[in-house]
């Protein structure tokens, strides 16, 4: 299998279309063109993925990443002038920019799911969380099965918020699930004890915990509840503008780059309070790396 799929992977780099005459562009290249800006969307507290730092300044993992992906485009365009400017989303309105034209790449800790593969497109996998459970220490709760009856947290929008109701239902725990808009409001719920546990990444959780008043309080518990590779959100039927980004990704892969982003972002003192998350890539990481797919099925992962 991984023959084969290395195989596929390496014709479609020699199928890349090369630079079209400004005449020929079309979809988001066009649109750069045409506006002498690429618009790239962050998030405000995903952490250390897309996120506000202490002087209010976008910053992070999946940012940098876009960020050489602007560049490449610009290159590729071969036009003076064009601007990179940043735009704020939400987990609520990151799928409406996008398709509506307001950004044209979303970049934060978005999970490609074949659900979404119906509105929008996906780069290659930059990361691979899994949905597990952020409880205090004291709360006794130590998996899924200790959440019968208790209230329980996750960000309005999100794949996560999807799970847990699908698991409430088929599993007759008899959760009370209620949603924050973001992450931070999200966590704030588990901090005042209105839910008993947040169910997210854990990437994300870990951040939250790292970040949070009382580190020491909190613990991820649970086997993972679903697979979750993160890919920059961009729009489908736009094979010009794929082209880039899935060349780009590839590069940075091979390059070894985003290794070096990885240890920037994930293994070293990060704004605003200098945290480390001290996380080592995973091994399902590593071979998302290895093997660059935009795939959302969970076993193309394992």
């Amino acid at each position: 299998m991984k023959i084969i799929r290395n195989l596929v992977f390496g014709l479609s780099l020699v199928a890349l279309p090369a630079q079209s005459p400004a005449d020929e562009l079309e979809g988001t290249l066009k649109k750069i063109v045409e506006t002498s800006e690429i618009v790239v969307s962050h998030r405000d507290a995903s952490i250390p993925f897309s996120y506000l730092d202490g002087n209010q300044q976008p910053v992070g993992y999946a940012l940098d990443i876009c960020l050489h992906v602007a560049d490449a485009v610009k290159k590729e365009l071969h036009k003076d002038g064009i601007a990179t400017r940043l735009s704020l989303v939400n987990a609520a309105t990151r799928i409406l920019l996008l398709l509506n034209g307001t950004v044209d790449m979303e970049c934060g800790s978005t999970t490609n799911t074949v659900d979404r593969q119906s509105q929008v497109a996906f780069s290659k996998t930059y990361f691979v969380a899994g949905n597990r459970i952020l409880t205090k220490k004291d709360s006794g709760i130590n998996g899924l099965n200790d959440l019968r009856g208790k209230t329980v947290a996750s960000n309005s929008g999100t794949t996560n918020m999807k799970q847990l109701i699908e698991i409430n239902g088929e599993k007759k725990l008899g959760m009370n699930v209620i949603a924050g808009k973001d992450l931070a409001e999200s966590f704030l719920l588990l901090e005042t004890d209105r839910a008993a546990a947040l169910v997210m990444d854990d990437i994300l959780l870990s951040s939250l915990a790292a970040n949070s008043k009382q580190p020491d309080d909190y613990h991820i518990v649970g086997e993972p509840l679903s697979i979750e590779p993160y890919a920059i959100m961009i729009r489908r039927d736009d094979p010009q503008f794929k082209a880039i980004v899935d060349r780009t990704m590839v590069e940075l892969m091979r390059s070894g780059e985003i290794e070096a982003l990885y240890r920037k972002w994930f293994q070293s003192p990060i704004p605003p309070r200098g945290i480390t998350l001290g996380l080592e890539p995973s091994d399902v990481l590593k071979r998302a790396w290895a093997n660059p797919t935009d795939s959302a099925n969970a076993d193309d992962y394992r």
